[in-house]
């Protein structure tokens, strides 16, 4: 049975298309990441799922429920947790937790368990009575997850709830995720950090509320055609300028003090790349394939799917 499932799902403003008929289906228990640049639509996306925004056209269900004529339904087996997650800073750990039990209805003979095993869960006992104005970014964002966790929902919906964390909690609050599939719970979350997508078992590739891309990280990283080439010289952000400006149809990504390029022909591109950048005067140079990044194949694609929209 499929936990979300969308068929030509579109939101229009007005003129402006945020969302252009997506087709999704998201499996039971599985972690599935909407990946995309700021402006791609996948807040848009969040909220039509979770029945907070009406879709313009197309149809939605999540855990059996339609989107639109199901919502009162629906809130009881979906979790959200938003960009901005409500919590009230001058609440209490604790007390956001009981809050948000009596907004879900969760009965009081079940919210002291409930409320222990989530603070052991994100490791926020210690600082259960600890105001919520008072706590990292870190701990804010695992206390914002397990208030969309109080009354155990089948599905969580998470927008880009790692935005802005440091690395250590980015890496906790992913293990934490981790132990909530082993539970059987969905998770649908949206991110434009491409090394988070790695962790997921399926995602979607979003640029301008369009679908580039669909399936395994491996399967995604399967849609750059040809291969990957890593160029190295002394002047890596002169070397990208040249190249695209000398290979105008080539995608070239700068990454740190390499520069990426897409090549259909490997073996030409190389001969190409080695002449200019040797006639620039950039040497030393070293040309190599490498395995390309989920964030290198965005690029590519990107280059590939230009269109209207």
């Amino acid at each position: 049975m499929s936990a979300i499932r969308s068929l030509g799902l579109r939101r229009a403003f007005g003129e402006l298309i945020a969302v252009a008929g997506l087709d999704l289906d998201v499996a039971d228990g599985e972690i599935f990441g909407l990946v995309g640049p700021d402006g791609a639509g996948k807040t848009t996306t969040m909220r039509m799922l979770t029945g907070i925004l009406p879709p313009t056209a197309g149809t939605a269900e999540v855990s059996g429920c339609d989107v639109v004529r199901q919502t009162d339904r629906l809130k009881d087996h979906i979790g959200y947790m938003s960009q901005r997650f409500g919590l009230y800073p001058d609440l209490t750990v604790q007390e956001n937790l009981a809050f948000y039990a009596d907004i879900y209805a969760v009965p009081r003979r079940e919210l002291a368990a409930r409320t222990d095993r989530l603070l052991g869960f994100s490791n926020l006992t210690p600082f259960k009575q600890r105001l919520a104005g008072n706590l990292s970014g870190g701990m804010k964002q695992k206390l914002g997850l397990a208030c969309a966790l109080i009354h155990t929902p089948r599905v969580l919906f998470l927008d880009e709830p790692t935005n802005g964390v440091d690395p250590v909690s980015r890496r906790d609050f992913w293990r934490i995720l981790y132990q909530l599939v082993r539970e059987k719970v969905t998770i649908f979350v949206s991110t434009a950090y491409l090394d988070e997508a790695e962790r997921c078992n399926r995602l979607a590739l979003l640029h301008e509320g369009r679908l580039l891309g669909l399936g395994t990280p491996d399967e995604v990283k399967a849609m750059m055609p040809g291969a990957l080439l890593e160029v190295r010289t002394p002047a890596p952000r002169r070397t990208a300028s040249l190249l695209r400006e000398q290979l105008p149809d080539t995608s070239v990504g700068l990454f740190g003090d390499r520069v990426h390029v897409a090549a259909r022909d490997p073996e030409a591109a190389t001969a190409r790349i080695r002449q200019l950048v040797t006639s620039a005067g950039f040497e030393p140079l070293t040309i190599r394939t490498i395995e390309p990044s989920l964030e290198d194949v965005f690029v590519s694609v990107l280059a590939q799917k230009p269109g209207p929209r």
